[in-house]
């Protein structure tokens, strides 16, 4: 039923029960419709252990899964979730003990598991992914390997065109070709049997999926993060903090990966030990998926089926619905601030500002940074007082804190830094290189920040009421070290007009050139 007032804050919890571990993610939702992750938990219970050879649920397996069920359970409730929407995939879609084993869950957990088919868990996965990466309008695809299945989406941003799900999953192809309990090396051959027979199964989507004309490539889950990470340190590939797994990466990572025995590969970096034993089944399903769709690299995100199932309990709210169609990085910030319960109104009359100041400053030759440094000026103006959400003392720090580790979809760590430092520098202390040693910055980012930050700081002055006395803004050149900061007004903005001589200092350390302050009044700007 559609939601036609505001929420009422609440907390849900959703659990994704899987072939290979169950996920747990509780959030609270807020009235201005934004919401705010509390906790997120995972735990590998092998469900799907032996089940693929006569498809029965293994009683060990299901007492395990029942045991993490009821401690997530337990959990959401603790943070006062008042609804779990809990999922069940390919282990129990495909068992033929399903029945018995529901029951039995709820019996002991009270939770009301939906079995969802192969095409909706693909769904999922696609608004999981497309909700919280930056994907655009080109088309893409979409991959999800499990423990018992591979799900493959096609579509864009906004929608998608195709769903599909494969039986190919890491701990099925294990279980086939390698065999439970198994702790030496991979022989090669193996690993080219499992490749050949996941290349057969996907001959049978081949055609369909390549009609779309795909242009780009995006992953879930944590083999596809695990062999990232792994081929990242190994070939030292640098992605500026974007996860990528490459064709030509893989090709080399997994001879190695089929060389060790199990207690070496559970030892490699970024291998989570307990992924170790279907690791390499799980490389030879996603080379083959690369190798028959021509994708040379998988953009490979943190997102997944748990964040899709959240994106679909928010899309109850046309409010959200709405949002969902703008920019993904509008979107992503305008979250973390209403998380936040940021001053919308502040916030967007200071961008609003820095943005003009941004603009003039360039015409008079202050600097020549582009597009890009002010769409980032924009980004951080609009989440400058994110940190007023912890304590207005050292609010500044506060907000480099939140926008550093809010995980904003869309931007990459570079970006975040940036943000996140012209946000901390807008009030007190100034941009010095000795104060920026610390951030992971190069020299040219630096040299953004000490600027952009200037024109936040200034920007911030000019609607120190908060009233939006100030209409519009400008730097007028005087002469060769002097600049004037004009701004115009309907009222009196003699408190904005202080706080700009106040603050001469910083735009000197910035530009090398003084500042004086003019303020026009008219009745109609």
């Amino acid at each position: 039923m559609e939601a036609t007032v505001k929420p009422a804050e609440h907390i849900v919890g959703f659990i994704d029960i899987g072939t290979n571990a169950v996920r747990l993610l509780v959030v609270r939702i807020n009235p201005n419709f934004s919401y705010t992750t509390i906790s997120q938990e995972k735990e590998v219970v092998r469900l799907g252990e032996n089940e693929f050879t006569d498809g029965i649920l293994r009683p060990e397996a299901m007492e395990r899964a029942i045991f993490v069920c009821k401690k997530f359970a337990d959990l959401a409730k603790t943070y006062g979730a008042t609804k779990i929407i809990a999922v069940g995939t390919s282990a129990i879609r495909e068992a033929e003990n399903q029945a018995e084993f529901l029951i039995e869950l709820n019996t002991r957990t009270g939770l009301q598991v939906k079995v969802i088919s192969g095409q909706e868990e693909a769904r999922l996965v696609y608004l999981g992914i497309s909700n919280g990466e930056d994907i655009g309008d080109k088309k893409t695809i979409f991959l999800d390997l499990g423990g018992g299945s591979t799900e493959i989406t096609i579509g864009n941003q906004h929608e998608y065109f195709y769903a599909n799900s494969l039986p190919l999953g890491a701990i099925r192809l294990t279980t086939k070709f390698i065999g439970e309990g198994w702790t030496g090396p991979i022989e090669t051959d193996t690993y080219k049997q499992i490749k050949n027979y996941a290349c057969n199964k996907i001959n049978a989507v081949k055609a369909k999926v390549l009609e779309y004309g795909v242009r780009s490539a995006w992953g879930a889950s944590g083999t596809m993060i695990n062999l990232a990470e792994v081929s990242s340190k190994l070939f030292k590939k640098s992605t500026n903090g974007h996860l990528i797994l490459s064709r030509k990466n893989l090709k080399k990572l997994a001879p190695v990966l089929c060389s060790m025995p199990l207690e070496e590969r559970k030892k490699l970096p970024a291998i989570n030990p307990e992924r170790a034993d279907i690791i390499i089944a799980g490389a030879a399903i996603i080379e083959a998926v690369m190798e028959q769709f021509g994708l040379e690299e998988i953009h490979v995100s943190h997102r997944e089926l748990r964040d899709g199932l959240l994106v679909q309990y928010m899309s109850n709210f046309k409010e959200f619905r709405e949002l969902q169609k703008t920019p993904m990085r509008n979107r992503s910030v305008l979250n973390v601030g209403r998380s936040c319960n940021f001053d919308e109104k502040h916030a967007e009359t200071v961008a609003a500002l820095a943005l003009e100041l941004f603009d003039s400053a360039k015409q008079i030759g202050l600097h020549s940074m582009g597009e890009k440094e002010r769409e980032l000026l924009k980004y951080a103006a609009n989440l400058h007082d994110v940190g007023d959400f912890l304590s207005f003392n050292d609010h500044h720090l506060h907000s480099h804190y939140i926008i550093s580790n809010a995980g904003l979809p869309g931007f990459d760590r570079q970006e975040v830094q940036i943000m996140a430092n012209i946000a901390r520098f807008h009030r007190k202390k100034l941009p010095t290189r000795k104060a920026l040693k610390s951030e992971d910055l190069d020299e040219k980012s630096k040299d953004a920040v000490a600027a952009l930050s200037t024109f936040l700081r200034f920007a911030e002055k000019l609607d120190r009421s908060h009233c939006g006395l100030v209409k519009k803004a400008e730097f007028v050149k005087v002469h060769k070290d002097q600049v004037l900061l004009r701004f115009y007004s309907d009222s009196d903005c003699s408190l904005e007009e202080w706080s700009i001589i106040q603050n001469k200092q910083a735009f000197y350390e910035a530009f090398e050139k003084e500042l004086d302050a003019q303020c026009i009044i008219t009745p109609n700007v």
